[in-house]
């Protein structure tokens, strides 16, 4: 059986108890659209009030440690994100890569730290604005994946973002976009055999209500990590209603 269109949001460093109220829209307006799979990532300091909060979307978090616990200070490892009631985390996005120096090792080992909790990892990867420009985006990008998986492809998603287009309202065309899934389809199945076909690559950057249905019916997409328009209702529910109209 074909899996869901995923739709998730990244609060990023964004958002305080007063904003649950959006995070309680998007849950009733998910709950009307059963065809697709929707979640959030608040900040950590948010995870607990947002699963209260919410009865039909998945809450997860931004980042964790690859350690379960020691002398980290101010890291928190994936067993306590999931007792604060984080049911997924995503690793490897291209801040933490940039300001925190974590490299493909890095989040290899905090997907396997997660995986080994039985939580869902959604693994970012992306290329820069002169790597695309250099002619070769798909053969960085595709390296970067094979370099950042985990052993085991166990509830993993893929997020391809490429770097120049988060927050910038640029965005590649959707040609481009289905080409990269292409390659890091080949990256994935050839790690994981038959099984790299079922994990879902979503595709980030600048998406918005707009361009939504353009960039989920690309090949290989399947489903989208947003920024920014995922803070309010009124930014995300249009993405979430163009991904339940897609063909099966």
């Amino acid at each position: 059986m074909a899996q869901r269109c995923y739709i998730v949001g990244n609060w990023k460093m964004n958002g305080m108890r007063s904003d649950l109220s959006e995070a309680r829209a998007i849950d009733r307006a998910s709950s009307r659209l059963p065809k697709v799979e929707v979640a959030l990532a608040p900040p950590s300091t948010l995870i607990l009030a947002m699963r209260d909060a919410v009865n039909h979307i998945g809450v997860g978090a931004q980042n964790c440690h690859a350690a379960d616990k020691g002398a980290h200070t101010g890291d928190v490892s994936a067993n306590m994100l999931r007792e604060a009631g984080a049911d997924f985390v995503i690793v490897g996005h291209s801040e933490r890569r940039a300001d925190h120096g974590e490299t493909n090792e890095d989040v290899k080992a905090k997907a396997e730290s997660a995986q080994a909790i039985d939580m869902g990892v959604i693994l970012c990867v992306g290329e820069s604005e002169a790597e695309r420009d250099s002619g070769e985006a798909e053969e960085i990008v595709a390296r970067q994946l094979a370099a950042s998986l985990p052993d085991s492809c166990a509830r993993l998603s893929v997020a391809y973002e490429p770097i120049w287009a988060i927050g910038t309202g640029r965005v590649p065309s959707v040609q481009d976009v289905g080409t990269m899934h292409k390659w890091l389809r080949a990256v994935l199945v050839d790690r994981y055999g038959e099984d790299g076909r079922e994990v879902r690559i979503l595709y980030g950057g600048s998406v918005k209500g707009e361009n939504a249905a353009e960039l989920l019916a690309a090949p290989e997409v399947g489903g989208a990590l947003v920024g920014g328009a995922s803070l309010s209702a009124d930014g995300f529910v249009p993405i979430i209603v163009a991904a339940s109209q897609l063909d099966d």
